[in-house]
């Protein structure tokens, strides 16, 4: 199938935007170019991301910076141990009318009442607090006293972990985890990539981000992406790797069978489906295949994947899992 003129207008114009979003964020973030480019496919594709890495390789700033670079609402999030619920989703407080002196109730909205989220820490709030945003990253929405509040679209929820400092933190649980399209590892730079972050930053000001995108620019690149055709082959194929990593199926190697004790859901295969329509038209084409799929398939699935304390022993990590699972399934 074909697009139509408009659609390909579209398309072009969200590939573009992408391009310009990617120089803006490089004055201000050195590397990091295979973050920057799931996280433009996360954006297209209406998802959430997880920025898993050590303290201090610019995370956060990779999150404010793209942030800058669009026309929309932004809000950081420090999660801290006692961090409640209402904290970040509003309250409601009593009022009083000057006019009448009458006094009502008045909701007052929390910092997640804004289109890009910045949940720095996420795995150091308590799991009621953790519950709270798990309503906004699947609905759209939170809940107070009973009354439902339809948040602004587009919404996205950015969050970062640290993997090393496990001290006075919650794990985030597996219902959670399963709302964020991308679980991405941030690595340290490269020797030249070092070299050029202190040449930038230890001397003059900080680059000034120009927006280059709209919300509702954002909200069209979305809905005409989705229109991307998948083939049935590259449909049964997601199916066929998701089904590969569940220990219960019959499809299931033995390697799945003794290492894994739950495998991705149906939601991971959506989204991997999403995402691959994204990174199809990112490499220039109106069709999804199979090597957008396996390409799409670690920052996808590492996790959704719960290895048992078998494969701890072992040594076996969710990603060597993956990618013997790209090589097997057919």
């Amino acid at each position: 199938m074909n697009p139509t003129p408009d659609e390909t207008a579209v398309i072009k114009r969200a590939r573009a935007t992408c391009n310009t979003l990617k120089d803006e964020i490089a004055k201000q973030v050195v590397g990091l170019y295979p973050v920057i480019y799931h996280l433009l496919i996360c954006l297209l594709s209406g998802g959430h991301a997880l920025l898993v890495g050590v303290p201090g390789l610019a995370k956060t700033m990779l999150i404010r910076t793209l942030a800058q670079a669009m026309h929309l609402n932004f809000r950081r999030i420090q999660f801290t141990p006692d961090l409640m619920p209402a904290d970040i989703t509003g309250t409601n407080i009593i009022e009083e009318d000057q006019a009448t002196g009458q006094r009502q109730f008045v909701f007052a909205q929390g910092p997640l009442f804004a289109n890009v989220i910045l949940a720095d820490e996420i795995n150091r709030a308590p799991p009621k607090t953790q519950a709270a945003l798990l309503e906004a990253m699947q609905e759209h929405s939170v809940t107070v006293s009973g009354k439902t509040y339809v948040l602004e679209e587009p919404f996205f929820v950015l969050a970062t972990q640290n993997p090393i400092e496990q001290e006075g933190t919650y794990p985030l649980p597996e219902a959670q985890l399963d709302r964020f399209m991308f679980n991405l590892l941030v690595e340290y730079p490269t020797v030249q990539e070092e070299i050029q972050i202190l040449e930038t930053t230890t001397v003059g000001e900080p680059a000034v981000i120009q927006p280059v995108v709209s919300g509702e620019e954002i909200l069209q690149f979305q809905k005409t992406l989705r229109r991307i055709p998948v083939p049935r082959a590259a449909i049964e194929y997601a199916v066929r790797l998701l089904q590969a990593t569940r220990p219960c199926s019959a499809t299931a190697s033995s390697e799945v069978k003794r290492f894994v004790r739950w495998g991705g859901g149906p939601r991971a295969a959506q989204q991997l489906v999403l995402a691959a329509k994204v990174r199809a038209v990112f490499e220039g084409r109106f069709h999804v295949e199979i090597e957008d799929l396996q390409a799409l398939a670690l920052p996808v699935l590492r996790h959704r994947i719960l290895l048992n304390y078998h494969a701890e022993v072992e040594h076996l990590t969710p990603d060597a899992l993956i990618g013997k699972l790209i090589a097997e399934v057919k």
